[in-house]
């Protein structure tokens, strides 16, 4: 095999990784933004996840105009209540001072923060 048959061997094989690699840009970028602007349209947003155990949580999900509790575990979504938003709803949380957790304590009593 002389040098010439072996970069004739080469230039089909880097070819292709060349197209596959144009094509991988291609769906990464125009399917991403596809989701996107399907999602902005739905007015979704997690105001909240707490966890409750491992792998169950409460989340507090807005929807438009409404806020919802929901319960989530590896298996189901289960709705708790439903609320109607308004703009104070998020203020009320923000005045609250909340109980540090274990971590914290620890890091202030070690002198860490």
């Amino acid at each position: 095999m002389t040098f010439f048959d072996i970069i004739k061997s080469l230039i089909p094989l880097i070819t292709i990784i060349l197209l596959l690699f144009g094509v991988l840009v291609l769906v990464r970028k125009y399917s991403f933004s596809l989701a996107d602007k399907k999602f902005q349209n739905l007015h979704v947003d997690i105001l909240h996840n707490q966890m409750i155990i491992p792998k169950k949580y409460l989340s507090l999900v807005r929807v438009k105009d409404k806020v919802f509790v929901l319960g989530i575990s590896e298996n189901n979504i289960t709705l708790i209540k439903e609320f109607d938003y308004d703009e104070n709803f998020e203020n009320e949380f923000d005045g609250k001072e909340l109980k540090p957790n274990f971590v914290d304590l620890l890091k202030q009593n070690l002198g860490m923060k």
